[in-house]
């Protein structure tokens, strides 16, 4: 399966963007979607999962900043990140994999064991 994200650029800090991972793959909607982030020089940190509207988690640093969504009729997961620090720069990346338990598992330990990866969209966030 192809994910391709998009969304990416430069905002300010305390902005907001949107981001999304799209599949053309009909199985897109059976899989728990993840968002990670990679920033240079540091390691791949899981973000957050989806599987459906009541299967969500998020990670500490980004929780009650970032939503994720997802439009099963567009194949598309949304990530809605508010209130943007200059230290959510990285490059972003969303993952896929059967099961929100191995996806709920990928998250503390940097993806480890998501089957699907985009290739990233790029978010700065500097005045």
């Amino acid at each position: 399966m192809q994910l391709v994200e998009s969304g990416g650029g430069l905002v300010q800090p305390g902005g907001s963007l949107r981001l999304a991972c799209s599949a053309s793959d009909r199985t897109f909607n059976d899989h728990t979607i993840g968002w990670f982030r990679q920033a240079s020089g540091k390691e791949r940190e899981g973000l957050s999962c989806i599987l459906s509207a009541d299967l969500t988690l998020y990670a500490d640093s980004v929780k009650g900043r970032f939503t994720v969504s997802r439009d099963n009729a567009k194949n598309t997961v949304y990530l809605q990140m508010n209130s943007l620090k200059p230290e959510d720069t990285a490059t972003y990346y969303c993952a896929a994999v059967h099961g929100y338990y191995n996806c709920r598992d990928a998250v503390p330990n940097g993806g480890y064991g998501m089957d699907y990866w985009g290739r990233g969209t790029l978010v700065t966030v500097s005045s």
